[in-house]
């Protein structure tokens, strides 16, 4: 009797001359498992339990092994001294033929994905950058003015805000006093109050000066990280992020997280994370002349949705500055019907005065005032004072003044 073939995939041995025909056995799940490792085997991305696992799979599949290494060779296109935009998005494909083919080890729910997809992108960036690309300078566009960071103090921002998500999540706070690693070499004391009201950007009509705790906050960062490596300062920012992620659980969407001028519901302080990874990544591209995508299409709905539910605060806030010392009559109940075109298509209808008409938006019976028309990512782009908006394409129809009013308003929303 022969031993059995140790394969485990591709054509069966043949059988010998006379010998009962037999049917082929099925591929056995495993075989498929590890099959579907290849692509992120071949981009070195598997975790290492996997890879040695996969590996030792290739010493006894000859097929696995033979589209193993016609992979490898295809990833070895994919270096640093090429350029950074493959021909034909090659990079973009294999990277996104690999993440379809393997299921998220932590599902996460609908509000928090954007955040995990835009912090994994922000780090795919970061890990083409050279050690001249860390010393560019980024401008970061906001309605108080510009702030000029490199890619690490980018990275100190980004976790500086985001570690307001930490406390909602039960996590340790990462800038808690227990928690900071003072300066290498004796550096100076991280200041404990935010920067005076003549060195601080002007505030927003009629709201105070709400970000006084983020600027602290990512001062603080950036004075704890300086001279780091900035491939360490990157790591860090990464392993949080992910930290937040595995966190999030059934019980975390009913949560809220303080940013010290409000109070956000966690699921939209998620979102509203996510666009700003994604608003100073694409900051750090323009830098260094990266090319990068705008999110996925659902994604980006989400970030629009946000930003307009969020856009009646400000109106009101500008409605009540204006109207500062002044009798007012009853309310005014007006609403204008904002058109989402591109990937993020939708309508909304935005409450003007800082009064919404009873029930859902869905059974609002009030005429729109005005309509206004423009692309998803202008919208975002405008919502992040990166556009002017006496300049953007839009279509425009009904009340011109509320149409100003809005746009005018939009840039409102961006932060430090």
């Amino acid at each position: 009797m022969t031993a059995p073939s140790r394969r485990t995939g591709g054509s069966p041995a043949p059988a010998a001359p006379g010998a009962p025909t037999t049917p082929a056995a099925p591929v056995a799940p495993e075989h498929e498992a590890l099959r579907g490792l290849l692509g992120a085997w071949a981009l070195r991305a598997c975790r290492p339990d996997e890879a040695a696992e996969l590996e030792r799979h290739l010493a006894d599949c000859p097929d696995c092994a033979e589209e193993g290494e016609r992979l490898r060779r295809a990833a070895a296109r994919l270096t640093k001294a090429d350029p950074l935009d493959q021909p034909d998005g090659l990079r973009q494909q294999v990277l996104e033929f690999c993440l379809a083919r393997r299921a998220p080890e932590h599902p996460l729910p609908v509000w928090a994905a954007p955040y995990a997809a835009e912090t994994a992108r922000l780090d795919a960036l970061l890990r083409d950058l050279g050690p001249q690309e860390w010393r560019e300078l980024a401008e970061l566009p906001w309605h108080g003015g510009t702030l000029r960071l490199d890619p690490a103090e980018v990275l100190c921002h980004l976790a500086a805000v985001d570690s307001l998500l930490a406390a909602p999540l039960g996590l340790p706070d990462p800038l808690a006093e227990q928690d900071r690693v003072p300066p290498q070499g004796g550096g100076a004391p991280v200041p404990e109050q935010p920067r005076t009201a003549d060195e601080l950007p002007p505030p927003a009509p009629g709201r105070g000066y709400p970000h006084a705790r983020v600027l602290q906050r990512t001062e603080q960062l950036i004075l704890d990280q300086a001279g780091a490596d900035p491939q360490q300062v990157r790591r860090r920012w990464r392993g949080q992020s992910q930290a937040l992620l595995r966190a999030v659980g059934p019980a975390a969407a009913g949560r809220s997280v303080d940013y010290g001028f409000a109070s956000v519901p966690l699921h939209d302080a998620f979102v509203d994370r996510a666009f700003e990874t994604w608003i100073h990544a694409e900051d750090v591209a323009r830098a260094v002349d990266y090319p990068y995508a705008v999110p996925s299409s659902g994604h980006l709905r989400q970030m629009v949705d946000l930003a307009v539910r969020m856009l009646p605060l400000v109106l009101a806030g500008q409605r009540q500055g204006a109207a500062a010392g002044a009798a007012t009559g009853a309310a005014e109940v007006r609403v204008l019907r904002l058109v989402i075109e591109g990937p993020a298509a939708g309508e909304w209808l935005v409450p003007l005065d800082g009064t919404a008409p009873p029930g859902p938006p869905a059974e609002w019976t009030v005429p729109p005032v005005a309509e206004l028309v423009m692309d998803g990512v202008e919208f975002c782009q405008l919502a992040a004072a990166h556009r002017d908006p006496e300049q953007l394409p839009v279509g425009q129809y009904g009340d011109r003044a509320s149409i100003r009013a809005l746009l005018a308003a939009v840039p409102l929303l961006s932060r430090p």
